[in-house]
């Protein structure tokens, strides 16, 4: 609806309808399909264990381990599911809001997703300081040690 609400306004200076203002907001974010394998998965377990925390739900954290169980290229899937659930965990810890995920099977990425692929591809590609630096800017300084070690922990998982 909302998109034929913003298509049907007509561009003064064009006579023509105008782009609308949402599809091209999440146009500008990027989609899962512009991350390697391991990083998609990553973001899915990131998604059922922030649905996990969101919902109470048991079944959100079996979904995981079968998620990560099912992921080609994974060696030990519950230390994989393990270092993800930390590094949620910290974060969430240091955090005035709630992270923001997005469900697991949406292909846009909410803002939060977006910093936690950031965080994980500075980690996997090991430059040294980088890390530190962006996860200051993610966290602050509290959680900063402890979410430096989950971030490395997981890029080498």
């Amino acid at each position: 609806m909302m998109q034929a609400i913003c298509d049907s306004a007509p561009d003064p200076e064009a006579g023509r309808p105008r782009p609308c203002p949402l599809q091209a907001a999440l146009a500008a974010r990027p989609c899962v399909d512009s991350y390697d394998q391991f990083s998609r998965v990553a973001l899915s377990l990131f998604r059922f264990i922030g649905a996990a925390y969101a919902t109470g739900a048991s079944d959100c954290w079996e979904a995981a381990y079968r998620f990560a169980d099912e992921a080609p290229g994974i060696a030990d899937s519950p230390l994989l599911v393990a270092r993800a659930a930390a590094l949620v965990r910290i974060l969430r810890s240091g955090r005035p809001c709630e992270l923001c995920f997005m469900p697991p099977s949406c292909r846009r990425l909410s803002q939060d997703e977006v910093e936690l692929m950031r965080l994980l591809a500075i980690a996997r590609s090991k430059q040294p300081g980088e890390l530190e630096s962006v996860v200051s800017q993610f966290v602050g300084n509290e959680n900063e040690i402890a979410t430096t070690r989950a971030v490395n922990a997981l890029a080498v998982c």
